[in-house]
Protein backbone atom coordinates (compact mmCIF):
# COMPACT_ATOMS: atom_id res chain seq x y z
CA UNK A 1 0.00 0.00 0.00
CA UNK A 2 1.44 3.37 -0.92
CA UNK A 3 1.77 6.22 1.53
CA UNK A 4 -0.98 8.15 -0.19
CA UNK A 5 -3.51 5.33 -0.17
CA UNK A 6 -3.32 4.90 3.62
CA UNK A 7 -3.88 8.59 4.25
CA UNK A 8 -6.72 8.73 1.72
CA UNK A 9 -8.64 5.95 3.45
CA UNK A 10 -11.42 7.12 5.72
CA UNK A 11 -10.67 7.27 9.41
CA UNK A 12 -13.74 5.08 9.93
CA UNK A 13 -11.99 2.26 8.05
CA UNK A 14 -8.54 2.59 9.64
CA UNK A 15 -9.38 3.16 13.31
CA UNK A 16 -11.39 -0.07 13.77
CA UNK A 17 -8.34 -1.97 12.51
CA UNK A 18 -6.24 -0.46 15.31
CA UNK A 19 -8.95 -1.31 17.85
CA UNK A 20 -9.20 -4.85 16.48
CA UNK A 21 -5.43 -5.34 16.76
CA UNK A 22 -5.59 -4.46 20.46
CA UNK A 23 -8.77 -6.43 21.17
CA UNK A 24 -7.32 -9.62 19.65
CA UNK A 25 -4.72 -9.47 22.43
CA UNK A 26 -7.21 -8.85 25.24
CA UNK A 27 -7.08 -5.05 25.35
CA UNK A 28 -10.12 -2.80 25.07
CA UNK A 29 -11.39 -0.16 22.71
CA UNK A 30 -11.41 2.23 25.67
CA UNK A 31 -7.64 1.73 26.06
CA UNK A 32 -7.10 2.42 22.36
CA UNK A 33 -9.29 5.53 22.66
CA UNK A 34 -7.35 6.73 25.71
CA UNK A 35 -4.07 6.17 23.89
CA UNK A 36 -5.31 7.97 20.78
CA UNK A 37 -6.62 10.90 22.85
CA UNK A 38 -3.31 11.15 24.71
CA UNK A 39 -1.34 11.25 21.46
CA UNK A 40 -3.56 13.50 19.36
CA UNK A 41 -5.51 15.69 21.77
CA UNK A 42 -8.86 14.58 20.37
CA UNK A 43 -11.60 13.89 22.90
CA UNK A 44 -13.45 10.54 22.86
CA UNK A 45 -16.48 12.44 21.52
CA UNK A 46 -14.43 13.92 18.68
CA UNK A 47 -13.12 10.46 17.77
CA UNK A 48 -16.68 9.11 17.77
CA UNK A 49 -17.79 11.97 15.49
CA UNK A 50 -14.88 11.35 13.12
CA UNK A 51 -15.90 7.69 12.90
CA UNK A 52 -19.24 8.77 11.43
CA UNK A 53 -17.73 11.31 9.04
CA UNK A 54 -15.93 11.10 5.72
CA UNK A 55 -12.68 12.38 7.27
CA UNK A 56 -9.61 10.63 5.96
CA UNK A 57 -6.93 9.11 8.14
CA UNK A 58 -4.60 11.82 6.84
CA UNK A 59 -7.09 14.51 7.92
CA UNK A 60 -7.33 12.91 11.36
CA UNK A 61 -3.56 13.01 11.84
CA UNK A 62 -2.94 16.42 10.24
CA UNK A 63 -5.74 18.14 12.16
CA UNK A 64 -4.97 16.68 15.58
CA UNK A 65 -5.90 19.46 18.01
CA UNK A 66 -3.02 19.05 20.49
CA UNK A 67 -0.42 16.57 19.33
CA UNK A 68 1.38 15.46 22.48
CA UNK A 69 4.96 16.77 22.76
CA UNK A 70 5.79 13.55 24.65
CA UNK A 71 5.29 11.74 21.34
CA UNK A 72 9.03 12.24 20.85
CA UNK A 73 9.50 9.61 23.59
CA UNK A 74 7.94 6.98 21.31
CA UNK A 75 10.79 4.86 20.00
CA UNK A 76 11.21 1.45 18.48
CA UNK A 77 10.34 -0.33 15.28
CA UNK A 78 7.04 -0.60 13.45
CA UNK A 79 7.04 -2.65 10.29
CA UNK A 80 10.83 -2.74 10.46
CA UNK A 81 11.21 1.05 10.56
CA UNK A 82 12.62 3.01 13.52
CA UNK A 83 9.80 5.37 14.45
CA UNK A 84 12.08 8.11 15.77
CA UNK A 85 14.01 8.34 12.49
CA UNK A 86 10.99 8.90 10.22
CA UNK A 87 11.28 12.31 8.57
CA UNK A 88 7.83 12.70 6.98
CA UNK A 89 5.72 14.19 9.83
CA UNK A 90 2.48 12.53 8.75
CA UNK A 91 4.07 9.10 8.35
CA UNK A 92 5.76 9.56 11.72
CA UNK A 93 2.41 10.33 13.40
CA UNK A 94 0.84 7.28 11.81
CA UNK A 95 3.68 5.03 12.96
CA UNK A 96 3.66 6.52 16.45
CA UNK A 97 -0.01 5.62 16.88
CA UNK A 98 0.71 2.18 15.43
CA UNK A 99 3.57 1.72 17.89
CA UNK A 100 1.40 2.67 20.87
CA UNK A 101 -1.32 0.21 19.82
CA UNK A 102 1.36 -2.46 19.32
CA UNK A 103 2.60 -1.82 22.86
CA UNK A 104 -0.95 -2.18 24.20
CA UNK A 105 -1.39 -5.41 22.25
CA UNK A 106 1.85 -6.76 23.69
CA UNK A 107 0.50 -6.29 27.21
CA UNK A 108 2.36 -3.16 28.27
CA UNK A 109 0.53 -1.33 31.09
CA UNK A 110 -1.42 1.69 29.86
CA UNK A 111 0.62 4.01 32.09
CA UNK A 112 3.83 2.95 30.31
CA UNK A 113 2.21 3.19 26.86
CA UNK A 114 1.23 6.76 27.72
CA UNK A 115 4.77 7.52 28.86
CA UNK A 116 3.54 8.39 32.39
Amino acid sequence: MTRQSVFDMTFSKVYPLLVSKAERKGRTRDEVDQTTCWLTGYSPEEIAALLTSEATYGDFLEQAPRYNPASELITGKVCGVQVETIEDPLVKRMRQLDKLVDELAKGKPLEKVLRS
